[in-house]
This record gives structure tokens, sequence and C-alpha cells, in this order.
């Protein structure tokens, strides 16, 4: 594939009418983008009824109360039960953090969720994602080319806030598009 480019710390967004219920305006940070596969966490949709501190209690790790009411995200439909911490690259762990985008990474170990919570010493911004979306060979550059995606630049605020609710509308208008002008139908000219 002499053409490929990586979609690694882009954003894709999910076109009106995808055929997938999961991805329905699905706003996914892509982690990783290589020819033969691509990893992705959603940013868009909070875990229903779960906290960050429910789940350092869940692991019998020290639990704070500024964990309490910190949304948990559904990264993706892939091992839904594994956690992934995606944060700011200016907290990592040598072996165990890996580094994209810019100033992005994602770790998934117990320190890194111990360290959350340390406004102090922990990464400046980080949220737990439980899951991921993952694309086999060409199967993510198959669904662009059939226009389920759109492709946008990741945008820090975007990523880490709270938001949740116009995280579609708000990255598609970071491409200059309004989410009441697309369709539920694709074609190709």
């Amino acid at each position: 594939m002499d053409d490929f480019q990586s979609l690694t710390g882009r954003l894709l967004v999910a076109m009106p009418g995808i055929d997938d219920p999961r991805f329905e305006h699905a706003v996914i940070l892509v982690c990783a983008h290589e020819p033969d596969h691509a990893m992705g966490v959603r940013i868009d949709r909070p875990a229903p009824g779960v906290d960050l501190k429910a789940v350092l209690t869940k692991l019998s790790l020290d639990a704070p109360e500024q964990a309490s009411g910190r949304p948990v995200m559904v990264g993706g439909p892939v091992e839904k039960e594994r956690g992934f911490v995606l944060h700011t690259d200016d907290w990592m762990i040598d072996a165990a953090s890996t580094p994209f985008g810019a100033g992005l990474a994602l770790t998934g170990t117990r320190e890194a969720l111990t360290a959350m919570t340390d406004p102090a010493t922990g990464p400046r911004r980080s949220t737990l994602m439980l899951g991921y979306a993952g694309w086999g060979d060409g199967q993510l550059e198959e669904e662009l080319g059939d226009n389920v995606w759109l492709t946008a630049e990741a945008d820090i605020e975007l990523l880490f806030d709270t938001d949740f609710d116009t995280k579609w509308t708000r990255a598609l208008a970071g491409l200059g598009v309004d989410a009441a002008m697309l369709s539920g139908q694709s074609g190709r000219a």
C-alpha cells in the first residue's frame, strides 16, 4: 500500500445512516493505524452508572473523593472489560505508555488509574476508557471509501471535555459541516 496515510491521532466522525447502531453519532480518536489494523477509542459515550471512583473501588485502589462523578467512557465494543487511560503525554510510564498524535498517550496500567486522581504528579488531562474500537486489514479504509466516516483533527478540548451530547455536532462543525444538513443516504458521483 504505497499510498497509505495513517490516521493515528485524528478523529473519525460517524456519518448519519451508519449501519452499526453502536457507532451512531460516534466520535472516535484513532490511537493506532497501520495498513493491517487500526484501533481507536470513542470519546463521546460515558458508561451509564459508572464513575472513576467506582472503578477504583472495584479494583481495590485508593479512590479519593475527586474521582466521584468523574465519567468513565465506553471506548468501544472490543474487550469492554479492559481499561485504557487516554491522557496527555506530560505523564508517561516508559514501558507501558504508548504516545501518539500531538501530545497524547494511552496507558493500560493500574498506575495510570492512580495517577488520574493525583493533580500534582498525574497527567494534566485524562479519561478512563473501557474497551476500544478495532478494524482488521483494510477494514477502516473500506469504511472510509464507503463514506461511513469523516476524518478531523483531534482537538484537546473536544477530547477531554464532558459535554458528551454535543461532541458529534462540534466535531462536524470543526470540519465546517452542519449536522442538520447531513443525509443518512450515501452515494458516489
